[in-house]
């Protein structure tokens, strides 16, 4: 069984951190991200996996390389001159994958779901494909996924956020809404329904026409833990939460000059530090200097050249 992992987005949101390397190629306490989502589809004996290309494709290679530090063979795709979307992206890696059962992954998660009860699932479903699903219970901007006795039935639209004390007040009489994780099992004969060259996602070139057509779309849902890594407040959050220690973490070569106060911050690697400086809730990227006395809180700071050089700052959705 082979993997792909998605890893061709711009990273807008996670803008300036993407600014010289695509979303999936940040580091995510002391890894690349996308190394962390090799690793984890290694653990279930899928070790031959293709990654797929487009925004600033040469990060994910350094990230990534062959594979090998990650457990894993990497094969890699390129997208050029546009990124495809998931369908195009499947069909442009259909040599790797039409041959037998395979996993889709997102680049950008952090997650424990069992692959193997998921493919449990799959396999005594006898669909054509199976989402991997979670209950959406803070009803996060997720596109809502309807299921019926174990299968999906269509989509909604995205969820509708609330507060905790509105969850509060209000979770007797809600329905908690299923999300997808980016995690998909499928069969071949998915590229049935995948022209060539086609440039979209998969929900309006696969999903749908697949249940019109009356096929089974199996849902596996799990409780298990998903984060995922798409602005820079859930990057950071997460980073906290996941910390083994302390509230601070420091990448490779870092130099404290003086005292400092930090909490609740990521240094990346490079980064140097002066004396009196404070940091609170703050990402500081590669090779920055915080100059002494300087004071950052709820923020995420790149070299000041790198912004400059810029050609273009884009605008967040």
């Amino acid at each position: 069984m082979k993997a792909m992992i998605l890893a061709a987005g711009f990273g807008t949101r996670l803008f300036p951190l993407t600014i010289d390397r695509t979303k999936p190629a940040i580091p995510f306490l002391g890894k690349p991200l996308v190394g962390y989502v090799a690793e984890y589809v290694a653990q279930f004996g899928i070790k031959d996996i293709v990654v797929n290309l487009h925004h600033q494709p040469e990060s994910v290679i350094d990230a990534l390389g062959d594979g090998s530090a990650f457990g894993v063979h990497i094969d890699y795709t390129r997208e050029t001159p546009h990124i495809l979307g998931t369908a195009g992206a499947l069909d442009n890696a259909r040599e790797y994958l039409a041959d037998d059962t395979f996993l889709i992954a997102n680049g950008k998660i952090i997650t424990d779901i069992d692959i193997s009860a998921a493919l449990e699932t799959h396999r005594a479903s006898g669909a054509v494909a199976t989402m991997v699903l979670k209950p959406n219970a803070k009803r996060e901007r997720f596109t809502i996924v309807d299921t019926e006795g174990g299968f999906v039935t269509g989509f909604g639209d995205d969820a509708t956020p609330v507060t905790e004390a509105e969850l509060r007040d209000i979770e007797h009489d809600i329905v908690t809404p299923l999300m997808f994780t980016g995690i998909h099992i499928m069969e071949p004969r998915v590229f049935d329904y995948i022209p060539r060259g086609v440039y979209s996602d998969i929900v309006p070139t696969f999903y749908n026409p697949a249940l019109l057509k009356g096929e089974k779309i199996a849902a596996h849902v799990t409780d298990a833990n998903w984060f995922e890594l798409s602005t820079i407040p859930r990057y950071l959050d997460i980073s906290l939460a996941m910390m083994k220690a302390g509230d601070v973490h420091f990448g490779k070569n870092c130099v404290m000059v003086g005292a400092a106060s930090l909490k609740d911050s990521v240094i990346w690697d490079d980064v140097t530090i002066g004396d009196g400086a404070t940091l609170y809730r703050t990402i500081v990227a590669d090779g920055v200097t915080i100059e002494p006395g300087e004071h950052f809180e709820n923020a995420a700071i790149v070299r000041a050249d790198m912004v400059r050089s810029c050609s273009e700052i884009p605008e967040k959705p």
